[in-house]
């Protein structure tokens, strides 16, 4: 299989690309991986790049620890004999011997029960498998990549975990950071993802994401991550093949994750986001020397001190959002897709008065 190292972990952050500089050094040993990072980070993605670039001949074998009920997990991982408990009918081989010669990829380790660790363990110090209701061990070669969103260290230390075996599967670590640590990294994203689902629906366009739409998915803070991201451009391409999405599309979508924004400022939202998408059209018309009617902001001596202009426009958007969330700073941050913090920031910068009788501070 032909995966390229772009496609282990998407964009030209810094943290980009020292994921993948981490997969390059290590996917060509046989030392066990630990990927740590938030949910939907993409850390099978890591897992899977780690397989295909080594020089493994057999499968990837996935096992997700939290997935699977734990009285089921064993017998998953270790297989059985015939008759080793009622319903087992015939011999089964499990997950370990399926990843002979090749990758046993653990999902989620840090839910793996105490009681499954110990014997975990003993089949990394000595490579043997014994399948349940079987006394005959069995030899097994494979290499070993763990994933988990949770702190492992804390687990040791809490008892729920091991330590013997963190230290077995922490050889080298592998933190996959989240989408809103390499935001920069969001357009490449996109298109990535939107570039997979065309080419899976040959006969749909993908939907257009303006300048406006852009900046809106880039304001947000994805809690979870890469995964909601797909969810959310799954989304669009159903709702607008092959049309043109701005930042009100955008914040309909992920309305959800706005749901504070009272029902009645409706209006004044969409003005917001209506602005936003002509500002990004101005903006796309002056880059194709299209003016279009916008003639007379070039009209005095000097031209237009477009720094000073975009500034002025933002001032009076942040203002206007402070209105109409009665002066709440968290929903005119919704309502402007950035942090509070960035808000506060900007409010302070323009000397934006949030006392007056339609803007109150909260």
């Amino acid at each position: 299989m032909d995966l390229k190292m772009d496609n282990i972990i998407l964009g030209s952050s810094p943290a980009a690309r020292r994921v993948r500089h981490i997969v390059e050094q290590v996917a060509d040993t046989d030392v066990a991986v630990l990927i740590s990072g938030p949910t939907g980070a993409g850390k099978e993605f890591v897992a899977r790049g780690l397989h295909h670039l080594s020089q493994r001949t057999g499968k990837l074998i996935n096992v997700n620890c939290a997935a699977i009920p734990q009285e089921l997990l064993e017998s998953e991982l270790f297989g059985y004999e015939k008759g080793a408990f009622t319903g087992a009918h015939r011999a089964r081989v499990g997950r370990i011997e399926e990843a002979e010669h090749g990758t046993l990829f653990l999902d989620e380790i840090g839910d793996m029960p105490l009681s499954l660790q110990t014997k975990l363990l003993r089949v990394l110090e000595n490579n043997r498998v014994t399948p349940l209701g079987g006394g005959e061990e069995r030899r097994v070669d494979f290499r070993l990549v763990c994933a988990t969103h949770q702190n492992m260290e804390q687990k040791v230390a809490d008892g729920t975990f091991r330590a013997d075996l963190y230290y077995r599967i922490n050889v080298f670590p592998v933190s996959v950071p989240g989408l809103q640590e390499r935001l920069d990294d969001l357009p490449a994203i996109v298109n990535h993802l939107l570039a997979i689902r065309k080419d899976r629906n040959k006969a749909k366009e993908p939907p257009q994401f303006i300048p406006s739409a852009m900046a809106a998915l880039t304001s947000y803070h994805w809690p979870g991550n890469i995964r909601e991201l797909r969810n959310v451009l799954e989304r669009a391409s159903v709702l607008f093949p092959g049309k043109p999405v701005g930042a009100r599309e955008v914040r309909d979508m992920l309305l959800p994750q706005t749901a504070s924004v009272t029902q009645q400022n409706k209006e004044e939202i969409d003005f917001l986001e209506d602005a936003l998408d002509s500002l990004a059209d101005i903006q796309a018309e002056t880059t194709n020397k299209q003016t279009n009617g916008h003639e007379s902001l070039f009209s005095k001596p000097g031209g237009l001190n477009l720094r000073q202009h975009l500034a002025n426009i933002e001032a009076e958007l942040i203002e206007a959002a402070l209105i109409a969330a009665d002066g709440n700073h968290t929903q005119a941050a919704e309502l402007l897709h950035i942090g509070r913090t960035t808000l506060i920031e900007k409010v302070r910068k323009y000397d934006i008065n949030t006392n007056s009788p339609k803007a109150i501070s909260a």
